[in-house]
């Protein structure tokens, strides 16, 4: 069943997970490059969910929200029928590997059982109800793989899987469903890996966007281990691009990998973010006064601010993602470089103080000191 298809044009989306990072990002890239479609979101708000990554958006009336949970299979069936919904794209996740490490039971619910109530539900209405056109595409990361040796070649499609972390055996169970309601039922689904995604709107749990607070704040900078794990960096309109190209163009079935040909030791990353906000502060005179606590007032680099703790359990050593199916199926290649894509998300969250503060809460602080004490 994994035949080349016509190109396909979406017209009335339901984008699972909207509000969080990555959706957030996909939702403004496709209402800006597909102005004529219907983008509704549907997320539940929880902790990485933020309406306020939508609010650029609420304006337009090709744009619509809902709050809501993947696993009510009658909400999904209603927003689909009542919505004639021609194309569901699931990013709504759990998507931590920490937070997975400390309290799984929430990835197994979201990300397995969710992903099941959405195809049960796609199913019921595409299929059972008529066999409209249509296309169900799954979100999933690279994870799935397990890990590599620094020698290794990188993951591609073919590879077996074999996830590490509560997080990664989660998302490797919910691209198995997807797969079987295409094969069983004759679903029409797509699906993406993709490797570390970085960009606006990130939540500050990840490595970019935590580095990018805690210098502006003058707190440490948790390194785990000797911070020489390596990951592939794809910045997340590159991530979006690839995703629209697989929709119109990929082969029902099949999978893609997506990545960003970037590979970085997490501390190298670290290095240069600290770098660049050295280099920031030196440049501007205005910083000292807007981040009073950062170590340049006091006269020192963003460096002194390197901690290295506990490395985490079962942390993976390296993640490569080989792209070259979509680059020669779908025309698929990076757009960002990483020195630009991080500049560009440096500006970014200078610009756009008040949005970190404001999800920088209490619960927020209570983990940080769970996960890295």
């Amino acid at each position: 069943m994994n035949e080349q298809i016509e190109q396909y044009a979406p017209s009335k989306l339901l984008v699972t997970g909207g509000a969080g990072f990555i959706g957030a990002n996909f939702v403004h890239y496709w209402l800006d490059t597909y102005p004529q479609d219907r983008v509704i979101v549907l997320d539940a708000l929880t902790y990485a969910g933020n309406r306020a990554n939508l609010a650029g958006c609420e304006s337009n009336p090709q744009f619509q929200f809902v709050q809501g949970d993947i696993c009510d299979t009658g909400l999904i069936e209603k927003l689909l029928q009542d919505e004639q919904i021609d194309t569901l794209v699931h990013f709504a996740a759990e998507s931590h590997v920490d937070r997975s490490i400390h309290g799984p039971d929430a990835f197994i619910e979201t990300n397995i059982t969710g992903t099941h109530s959405l195809l049960k539900a796609a199913k019921k209405v595409w299929l059972d109800g008529g066999g409209m056109k249509h296309r169900f595409h799954h979100v999933s990361t690279d994870e799935v793989y397990g890990t590599l040796a620094v020698n290794d070649p990188a993951f591609a499609e073919t590879n077996q899987y074999a996830p590490n972390s509560p997080y990664a055996a989660s998302k490797a169970s919910s691209d198995h469903l997807v797969r079987a309601y295409h094969h069983t039922y004759g679903l029409q689904v797509t699906t993406s890996n993709c490797s570390n995604n970085y960009g606006p709107y990130q939540f500050p749990e990840k490595l970019i966007p935590l580095v990018i607070a805690n210098i502006l704040d003058g707190k440490p900078l948790p390194i785990y281990g000797d911070g020489k794990q390596i990951r592939d960096w794809l910045y997340v309109d590159d991530h979006n691009r690839g995703i629209d190209l697989i929709i119109r163009k990929g082969r029902l079935g099949e999978t893609y990998n997506i990545g960003g040909n970037n590979e970085w030791t997490n501390i190298d990353i670290v290095k240069l973010i600290c770098q660049l906000l050295d280099e920031r502060f030196e440049a501007d005179a205005t910083m000292q006064e807007r981040f009073p606590h950062s170590p340049q007032v006091a006269g020192r680099g963003a460096e002194s601010l390197i901690t290295f703790v506990k490395d985490r359990l079962g942390h993976d050593r390296r993640y490569a993602i080989d792209a070259r199916k979509i680059s020669g199926e779908l025309g698929y290649d990076p757009v960002e470089s990483f020195e630009t894509g991080i500049r560009k998300t440096l500006d970014w969250y200078l610009d756009n103080e008040a949005w970190w503060r404001a999800v920088m809460d209490g619960s927020y602080q209570e983990w940080v000191g769970t996960n890295y004490d």
